[in-house]
């Protein structure tokens, strides 16, 4: 999967866009780790209950130039893509989710579309 500008989760209603006033440092202050190759990388837990035996991660990677990036959430081992919104199913998972992409707007690293 190529790195874009936007980024709609699969089964969400919103599309979220990488900000024109990302920084560094910002993403390292959220968890971000940069790799060798100078990408940022982010694996979170979408279970509030306990972050060690996840059903559901955000995994999240900036390109090291801060022009795009890449978003899915996967199951807990990261093996396949998830749809955390088909059914109501997972609301706990829906509300994390909508917690951690709220403070990424917050601090300038998403907006929403």
């Amino acid at each position: 999967m190529a790195y874009t500008t936007t980024v709609k989760l699969e089964g969400d209603t919103k599309t979220y866009a990488l900000s024109k006033t990302i920084k560094k440092y910002t993403l390292m202050d959220l968890g971000f780790v940069k790799g060798r190759s100078g990408v940022f990388s982010l694996e979170r837990s979408l279970d509030p209950m306990s972050p060690y035996q996840a059903a559901y991660k955000l995994k999240m990677t900036v390109d090291a130039d801060l022009t795009g990036y890449k978003m899915a959430v996967v199951t807990g081992n990261g093996a396949q893509r998830a749809n955390i919104f088909k059914n109501d199913a997972h609301p706990e998972a829906v509300e994390q989710l909508r917690f951690v992409m709220a403070n990424f707007i917050e601090r300038d690293v998403l907006t929403e579309v």
